[in-house]
């Protein structure tokens, strides 16, 4: 079987790469932790890969905003790559700062599509601001998925997951846009209580707007999500797993891994 390929992109101040390359491998792809450098340089290229995982961390130390200084080298220097990365179907999730650095560059929530089939120009359009608690929200929560994407095929359960940020609170642009992306189908994760009710603080530890926790693009192929799926990768790493009554190996987030790399598997090998 042939085993799709993910890059994993890591800069100055990453720190959730190996554990994004373990949960990848873990589920049959063959991933690699890629410098930016490296993709500057030429030194690797991104078409030969099919997936690009952006992971959590403090990219630059988030010395300006949080993952806005990738988030410029990705939208300024590599902008055309990434466009026909987008354009042949592949695959894209960002993870805590991974996501904001997908928001900050324009790449999510996405636009439209040119005439020879590129994506438009890379547009801020959402951001990731300030928790509303003014601190760093480090915590376990609840999520309910919603709308519709590859890398959430099949989940319909509420799902369990730790957060660690300082600025994961949604905010779109206008009312419109943000019923836009609930008509679209694109608001792939709320935080929720652990019915599925609707949160109160620390449920939704950021207040983000509408609860949103994780969006994609119009096409359900880029996935950014505030939440950490690697650290529940295994059932082990739940807070409770001595206590848990199914001792399965996979914990809440390996079914996002498994989707993306079976989605590979199916559409573009």
């Amino acid at each position: 079987m042939v085993q799709p390929k993910v890059l994993v992109l890591r800069t100055a101040g990453t720190n959730c790469d190996a554990e994004t390359v373990f949960a990848f491998e873990s589920v049959g792809a063959v991933a690699e932790r890629v410098h930016i450098n490296a993709l500057l340089n030429g030194e690797k290229n991104l078409r030969d890969f099919q997936i690009l995982a952006l992971p959590g961390g403090f990219s630059y130390g988030d010395d300006i905003v949080s993952g806005r200084i990738l988030a410029n080298e990705l939208r300024l220097r590599l902008g055309d790559e990434l466009k026909r990365f987008i354009a042949d179907g592949k695959l894209i999730i960002g993870i805590c700062n991974g996501f904001q650095i997908l928001v900050r560059a324009g790449i999510l929530p996405g636009g439209g599509v040119q005439a020879d089939g590129m994506p438009s120009d890379f547009k801020q359009i959402v951001t990731l601001t300030h928790n509303d608690s003014g601190k760093f929200e480090d915590r376990w929560i609840h999520l309910q998925p919603s709308g519709s994407s590859v890398w959430t095929q099949g989940m319909n359960d509420v799902i369990y997951l730790p957060v660690a940020h300082a600025e994961g609170k949604f905010v779109p642009a206008d009312e419109k846009l943000l019923q836009n992306l609930v008509d679209n189908g694109q608001v792939i994760f709320r935080y929720c209580d652990e019915n599925g009710g609707k949160p109160v603080y620390p449920q939704n530890p950021n207040n983000a707007v509408d609860n949103i926790a994780g969006i994609t693009d119009q096409t359900g192929r880029i996935l950014g999500l505030m939440p950490h799926p690697e650290r529940h990768f295994l059932s082990l790493q739940h807070p409770s797993w001595t206590r848990l009554e199914a001792k399965e190996k996979y914990g809440d987030g390996a079914k996002i891994f498994e989707n993306g790399v079976e989605y590979v598997r199916k559409n573009l090998i």
